[in-house]
């Protein structure tokens, strides 16, 4: 297990499961966390700077062979979209538990993607044919496109290295600023732009391949964003028709044909609700943060069956056989102060309850006594909870947020049961600048 957190302790569980043991590497300040509590074997690869332990790529693939492992799982962040550490788990003789490096080069490069996906016939943003090389071709570009537009980062992701410019005369600023972001965070200072919609939403496809059969599990909603860090994501999305999920369900298989892809992925995607059209904007090449949310409406295991592909296995299981039950819906918990313009809380978790009952799942590595550390994301934990329509999961949601308790740290979760109860989010009339509009409007 080449992560930590939440996810490590996620993709442990499911290891265990399959009757596979699992060593668990750590930097020194995740020394006492549940992941390596939970370990069957654990390994300290260095200090607490991410640069000399979770990326160090290298120290990773001297614990994995030292201690005779067959694979390694990335979870997501970190490692799991390097294209260099998969293929050094391959010429090591190590599968890599993702896609193949030379497909997360191609689609982790967001302009190569977005050739990638012109190829395969799937509608992209309107923007630049590849990179922009500075800010002068970004004017360029963006005269051309008209304002407000949106600089991207063609590596990494995660919000970081991407600005929304309104107006030309900030545009120099925002793409300095972006390209320094990207550079620091993914080691690529890279960008392009696309034309920047408003009022969209952000709508996910979740991809399953073992490199024969390309099956989708539907759709996730994940509009509910602040500074393009997802908060709230549900599925399946309140603002898609039958006949859009169906098109953009085959659109992302048709892609991950195109490009050869075998694993776990996520077609990301935006939509006009009016219009009912959709663009492809990205793929995130791993298991996403917010895979439970399909998990629970389709009752398969993307974790198991990320493993089993890697292990040469195939899906057991045709397009037909994936059905969505019902609805689900996540908050992400974070260990942040929304008081203090969402500041990071770090610090000892004096005491914890967490909710259960009908319909809800959380995934969490903390417990009483844990120290939240400074130096990683500031996600604690991820509340899902399942209905039989949606009106139920955001019943059964507002329940858990008010059973959950966490003394010591502040979290997000006060903040998240006002947002899931004011009368746009009920409604499903939700894009990506509603957070920010209610953030807004409801600060003092």
């Amino acid at each position: 297990m080449a992560n930590r957190g939440e996810i490590a302790v996620r993709i442990q569980r499911a290891c265990r499961e399959l009757g596979i043991q699992t060593i668990q590497v750590y930097s020194e300040a995740d020394r006492d966390s549940m992941a390596v509590q939970m370990a069957d074997i654990a390994v300290c690869i260095g200090p607490a700077r991410s640069s000399e332990s979770y990326l160090n790529a290298v120290r990773v693939v001297e614990a994995a062979r030292s201690m005779g492992a067959d694979a390694i799982h990335p979870g997501y962040g970190f490692l799991s979209e390097n294209a260099a550490f998969a293929r050094r788990c391959e010429e090591e003789g190590l599968v890599f538990i993702g896609p193949p490096g030379e497909v997360i080069a191609t689609m982790g490069d967001k302009a190569s993607a977005r050739a990638m996906a012109v190829a395969a016939g799937v509608p992209v943003t309107p923007g630049s044919s590849g990179v922009v090389a500075s800010a002068a071709a970004a004017l360029d570009v963006a005269g051309s496109l008209g304002y407000p537009v949106i600089l991207k980062a063609v590596a990494g992701g995660g919000g970081r290295g991407m600005r929304v410019v309104e107006r030309e005369a900030e545009l120099a600023a925002h793409f300095e600023a972006a390209s320094r972001e990207a550079k620091a965070a993914f080691g690529d200072g890279a960008m392009y732009v696309e034309k920047y919609l408003v009022g969209i939403r952000h709508v996910e496809i979740q991809i399953l391949s073992d490199g024969e059969r390309v099956l989708h599990l539907g759709e996730r909603d994940c509009s509910s964003q602040r500074r393009n860090q997802k908060l709230v994501e549900e599925s399946p999305s309140p603002g898609l028709s039958e006949a859009l999920r169906v098109e953009m369900g085959e659109a992302a298989v048709r892609l991950c044909r195109h490009v050869g892809y075998r694993s776990a992925g996520t077609i990301e995607c935006i939509v006009e609700p009016a219009s009912q059209r959709f663009y492809f904007m990205e793929m995130n090449t791993r298991v996403q943060v917010e895979h439970p949310v399909t998990e629970c409406v389709t009752g398969i295991d993307i974790v198991k069956e990320q493993i089993r592909i890697a292990a040469g296995e195939r899906l057991s299981f045709r397009q037909d056989d994936v059905q969505l039950r019902g609805h689900a819906i996540e908050c992400r918990i974070n260990a942040e102060d929304p008081e203090r313009a969402f500041a990071p809380s770090p610090g000892r978790v004096e005491s914890l309850r967490l909710p259960g009952g009908p319909g809800v799942r959380v995934d969490s590595h903390v417990f009483a006594g844990y120290v939240v550390p400074p130096n990683y994301d500031s996600l604690i934990a991820k509340l899902v909870c399942w209905g039989a329509d949606r009106d139920e999961a955001l019943a059964r949601m507002q329940r858990a947020l008010a059973e959950l308790r966490v003394e010591g740290v502040s979290t997000t979760a006060p903040f998240l049961a006002r947002l899931l109860a004011c009368d746009t989010f009920r409604r499903g009339a939700v894009h990506t600048r509603f957070v920010e509009r209610f953030i807004q409007e409801s600060t003092p």
